[in-house]
């Protein structure tokens, strides 16, 4: 990271964390300190625990004040190894993980999460590169902040992360089972399988294959993959729903050529094979 982008950074944190802190001054406590949001209020519901991942103090520190006086609880590892011991000691309910550590990269810190865990993850990285943040993606990130950044966007995302992750599932809601050709989905279990043998699917992977399924036959644009997937709130690019499905197909052993399960309707979104499809 360089030391003019590091600079930047940590003053747009501590910008708008001084921002917010004068904002809310009517709202403080008596002492002076800001108040927890409404939303979050200790009385009402349980302080979220975020494990923010950064190894320059002069970017997590404001923004883990500024997590605090949002109404989360926040914790601060600064490489990669104390990042996974803290993740596991404090099962943490979001972590924000820069990709440049001292002691390794933040995607081997996310790819040895995704192997024990579905915590959410939303990436802090200095690079724009589109390659990096698909990389992220694929590995099980939920979303991603480029850096330069503002505690107010950060705290917005880690907010519409966890409504997305901690929502009840639609499918447990509607319950059963959906079998077409070789695959079943049990919507209650959270599982898919591939002629008897279990799919190794991410949340999202699972998420998008239940909406897919449920609407089989029939085209789903690519908006409403984004809004019910991702929420109506997503801040990312459209290009994470073509990493998923592409994570999809790979796995369902699917031609993008020639599918036999999911039908790109270009222009438009996406089609599964109705069950009549896959017969005869």
């Amino acid at each position: 990271m360089t030391t003019a982008m590091t600079t930047r950074a940590a003053t747009e944190v501590a910008t708008t964390t001084d921002r917010r802190a004068a904002d809310r001054g009517a709202d403080g406590a008596a002492d002076g300190r800001p108040v927890a949001s409404r939303a979050y209020d200790s009385d009402v519901i349980e302080r979220r625990k975020v494990l923010l991942v950064e190894d320059e103090r002069s970017i997590s520190g404001p923004l883990a004040a500024a997590l605090e006086r949002e109404g989360f609880d926040a914790t601060v590892a600064g490489t990669a190894s104390e990042a996974l011991e803290l993740a596991s000691e404090a099962v943490p309910d979001l972590v924000l993980l820069d990709l440049m550590l001292p002691d390794g990269s933040g995607f081997d810190v996310c790819r040895e999460l995704r192997r024990t865990s579905d915590v959410p993850v939303v990436m802090l990285t200095a690079r724009a590169d589109e390659a990096d943040r698909i990389v992220g993606l694929e590995l099980g990130a939920d979303d991603y902040v480029v850096k330069p950044f503002s505690a107010r966007e950060v705290i917005a995302r880690v907010r519409a992360v966890l409504r997305r992750t901690t929502a009840p599932a639609r499918g447990a809601e509607e319950g059963g089972r959906v079998e077409i050709g070789d695959l079943t989905l049990d919507r209650e279990r959270r599982s898919a399988a591939l002629a008897g043998e279990e799919l190794d699917l991410s949340r999202k992977e699972f998420d998008l294959l239940e909406r897919l399924m449920r609407a089989a036959g029939t085209v789903v644009t690519r908006e409403q993959l984004i809004e019910d997937v991702w929420d109506m709130n997503w801040f990312g690019s459209t290009k994470t729903l073509d990493v998923h499905v592409s994570g999809l197909r790979r796995k369902l052993g699917d031609d993008a050529a020639e599918p036999r399960y999911i039908h790109t309707v270009r222009g438009v979104g996406f089609r599964f094979s109705a069950p009549s499809d896959l017969t005869g």
